[in-house]
């Protein structure tokens, strides 16, 4: 089934592993016409802003769904962020759950939109701690 996009000017997204801008001063319409990796400039994580454990789990799944052809070294990668998550926070377990089910199952997209979730859980636990004086860098 074909998939049909519209980029607005200047908006990049990654297909296929490749980096792509609209490079018009319009919105321009593409249609992918088959099964490709694919995220929107709004999915994208840089590595520079992968600076906290859980925007770090998000960007090695990002890799996971772009760059196929490393899959054993993300996965490696994963497990030790995940861990490191869930024993100082507990509290992920369930949802670095549903992330792995996904990501196992070859659903690198559906993993990836998990774990959206799980930053946003990071960043709700980072501003309480803030609230409440404790240091949490």
């Amino acid at each position: 089934m074909a998939l049909k996009l519209s980029l607005k000017a200047n908006e990049r997204i990654i297909a296929g592993g490749a980096v792509l801008r609209n490079a018009t001063g319009k919105t321009v319409e593409l249609v992918v016409e088959n099964e490709i990796p694919l995220l929107r400039e709004k999915e994208i994580l840089s590595e520079s802003k992968a600076d906290t454990p859980c925007k770090r789990v998000y960007f090695v799944i990002q890799l996971m769904y772009i760059d196929g052809q490393n899959l054993p070294k993300y996965q490696k990668l994963y497990w030790e962020l995940a861990r490191d998550v869930m024993n100082a926070a507990p509290s992920t377990t369930g949802l670095f759950k549903t992330i792995s089910e996904a990501m196992y199952s070859g659903r690198y997209y559906q993993a990836l939109k998990e774990t959206r979730k799980l930053m946003q859980y990071e960043a709700k636990a980072m501003e309480q701690a803030l609230a409440a004086g404790r240091d949490v860098r």
